[in-house]
């Protein structure tokens, strides 16, 4: 299956095309959109989630609530494109509106920079408007799709927030659990941590400051032997880090134990092996957070996600104008304090698409039916 986006934070539309769905998959768009509520909700979000308020609409590929095996195109309008329609239009906008905003102070954490330099552009807002996180609501919109794909089969993803700035939710929980994460403004199931994370939001805010933090997402219900050993493009654990590193202000994924392995001896890190006529094979710890050699394995993947502060502050930090060379203040786009349940939802998404794409390449099949058939033959 293949994904493309594309879309600027502040034009028309975000549009998303989804290719290589097999036909007659029952397609919910209100499932879709309240993923999208929940991308838009959490404890310190801004102004702009109330202005925008998201929703997908299926433009191609679903007839009657089932998709048809065509591409299948979504479609998220911009509301505040009214309000900067003079200066992102693609025909041609007025220059006094667009020299106004404009955006040469470049800031620090952001593309700004790197983007000017490599594209050749005189104003920042040609690099943002697509490097901004506003790009996520498209693909949780998409990932709503891929996860009707692995629910048909019996694979769930969920997830919480096992950390914010330092505040850390130190519970061990299992998957039916995680669900709860979804009804709390944290995403965090301990309720002591998550009012300590809230005191920390609310000091951060009052300094101008920004909270990143670590999101975990578990999948439940794969069968073994998705991703590939013989090649190392097509390992498991390396797409679902590439995809999970491509959120923007991602800065680290860990599968299983993560960088703890490298702390202990191989007995503490190797889950051994068993087996019995009821359960097949099994392993009564998870260290490996379900994949080996690049391949599922069977039991719960285990993915911890984390996020760097948002990087616009309210309070700016130093940079210099691109246009002058003088040094500067950055300018404020957003005012975020923290995002992370946005994180979680979009990582759902992420990994959605991956495990979907694994399933396809290993599957195939024209229709749910034969995906279904197929999947329910292997061990």
């Amino acid at each position: 299956m293949k994904l493309t986006t594309a879309g600027e934070s502040h034009g028309k539309a975000l549009v998303a095309i989804i290719e290589g769905l097999p036909a007659h998959l029952k397609i919910d768009i209100e499932k879709i959109n309240a993923e999208l509520a929940l991308r838009q909700s959490g404890y310190g979000r801004g102004g702009r989630q109330k202005i925008e308020r998201d929703r997908a609409e299926i433009l191609t590929g679903v007839r009657n609530g089932e998709t048809l095996g065509s591409p299948l195109t979504l479609c998220i309008y911009n509301k505040d494109f009214q309000n900067w329609e003079t200066c992102m239009s693609s025909e041609a906008c007025d220059e006094s509106v667009m020299q106004a905003k404009s955006l040469t102070k470049v800031r620090p954490g952001h593309a700004d920079l790197a983007g000017v330099l490599k594209f050749g552009q005189m104003d920042a807002r040609n690099i943002l408007e697509r490097a901004s996180a506003r790009e996520t609501a498209i693909r949780v919109a998409a990932g709503g799709v891929y996860k009707q794909y692995l629910s048909a089969l019996g694979v769930e993803i969920a997830g919480y927030v096992k950390e914010i700035c330092g505040v850390k939710d130190q519970g061990r929980y299992a998957f039916n659990e995680l669900l709860h994460s979804k009804e709390t403004d944290t995403g965090m199931l301990d309720e002591l941590a998550a009012a300590r994370a809230k005191e920390k939001i609310d000091a951060l805010k009052k300094d101008g400051d920004t909270a990143g933090g670590v999101v975990e997402i578990r999948v439940k219900g794969l069968k073994s032997g998705f991703g590939n050993v013989m090649t190392y493009a097509e390992k498991l654990d390396g797409k679902l880090a590439q995809g999970l590193m491509s959120i923007q202000a991602v800065k680290g994924v860990e599968i299983g134990a993560g960088f703890s392995v490298g702390q202990v001896s191989g007995k503490d890190v190797h889950d051994e092996i068993f087996y019995n006529e009821k359960q097949g094979y099994y392993r009564e710890t998870n260290r490996a957070g379900g994949i080996e050699g690049g391949m599922s394995n069977g039991e719960e993947i285990v993915i911890s996600v984390a996020m760097k502060p948002i990087p616009t502050l309210m309070k700016g930090l130093k940079t210099v104008d691109y246009i002058t060379k003088e040094q500067a203040t950055a300018a404020s786009e957003r005012s975020d304090v923290c995002a992370i349940i946005a994180l979680e939802i979009i990582a759902e998404a992420v990994v959605a698409q991956v495990l979907s794409d694994a399933i396809d390449k290993r599957l195939g099949g024209d229709t749910i039916g034969e995906v279904l058939e197929r999947y329910k033959k292997l061990p």
